[in-house]
């Protein structure tokens, strides 16, 4: 097969990935294999390649947003069937035994394994995962709308559910990419007033176009404090300015897989009044199962930017640069169904 590979860290504009042949993956016990069509790009995906997370110390292919058609069953799997479509998220192994895994805490796994990072992913043209890991995509979505709910999707609709946003709240959105574009259009058929805060003027655009109440690059220009809020932007001095634009009783979630240094914090001004904050950690296999149905009943439509397989390195740089117009997807040749 042929994939985008990742040797050595290295900064995007070096353009890292290179375009290699490797032999077929096969399936083991439980495991499926998947034809790849489509692949998303994602902010985790950059932060892999720039090692902003921990390097392996061996070669991967990233990606974790996989869509693809399953071409082979490994011994015993028949969870799904050949020719089946499904999607391939970042959780794809936890010990199924520990604490955590035992009170439906499984994203806090000591022993969780993930695609595109631990093990290879879906910049490729073929994937193989555990089908208990694996998601059946609703019919509802292309090929090349699906991929951007796998992570963006899942990861914004935890985000959501750790901000405690009720219906008819008020949402303060900080940074206005991938998971941000999906979680506008649930809050909105919630009934929820949405404030995006982000500084592309191409983000401004879609989060307008998407029914955002207020949108601008200044927090104090709010029209007032929000009930809830997420920080998707890896940027850690957002939070107390978040913090100052919240209601009492509020609480902030911050959804972001890295993040750089949170400033020293004033307790009275930014944390008092039972102001609270939740850090969000990867995600349990139902939370991708509710999201995939309640995007499917909305339903909700990803804004995507195509790029060849082999233009990998360039989709990361646009993320990087913030020209990304809702959320990058790679088409593998022969892939794709819009």
């Amino acid at each position: 097969m042929k994939a985008m590979v990742l040797e050595k860290c290295a900064s995007v504009e070096s353009a890292p990935l290179k375009w290699m042949e490797l032999p077929d993956p096969s399936p083991g016990p439980g495991e499926v294999r998947v034809r790849v069509r489509t692949c998303g790009v994602c902010r985790t995906d950059l932060h892999v390649v720039e090692c902003e997370l921990p390097f392996q110390g061996r070669p991967v292919i990233p990606g974790h947003q996989i869509v693809g058609v399953i071409d082979r069953l490994g011994p015993g799997a028949k969870r799904f069937q050949t020719d089946q479509r499904i999607g391939i998220a970042w959780l794809r192994q936890t010990c199924g035994k520990c604490d955590y895994c035992s009170s439906g805490r499984e994203n806090l796994c000591e022993s969780a394994r993930f695609t595109g990072y631990h093990e290879h992913g879906g910049y490729a043209e073929l994937a193989v995962v555990n089908e208990e890991f694996a998601y059946p995509i609703p019919d509802v979505f292309s090929d090349e709308e699906a991929p951007p709910l796998l992570c963006a999707g899942i990861i914004g609709y935890r985000s959501l559910k750790r901000s405690g946003l009720r219906r008819g709240q008020s949402l303060a959105i900080y940074g206005f990419g991938s998971s941000a574009h999906i979680v506008i259009q649930i809050a909105r058929h919630m009934g929820c007033k949405v404030y995006v805060c982000t500084r592309g003027a191409k983000h401004r655009e879609l989060a307008k176009s998407l029914g955002a109440d207020w949108v601008g690059e200044e927090p104090g220009k709010m029209p007032a404090p929000a009930d809830s809020a997420i920080i998707f932007a890896p940027a850690g001095g957002l939070v107390p300015v978040a913090l100052e634009h919240l209601k009492k009783g509020g609480t902030l979630a911050l959804a972001g897989i890295y993040m750089s240094p949170t400033p020293v914090m004033d307790y009275e001004k930014h944390l008092f009044y039972e102001k609270n904050i939740h850090s969000v950690t990867a995600n349990t296999r139902e939370d991708g199962l509710e999201l995939l149905r309640v995007a499917a009943e909305i339903p909700i439509r990803p804004q995507v930017q195509l790029f060849p397989l082999r233009e990998a390195n360039r989709a990361l740089l646009y993320l990087k640069e913030d020209k990304m117009k809702g959320s990058g997807v790679l088409v593998v040749e022969g892939g794709g169904t819009s």
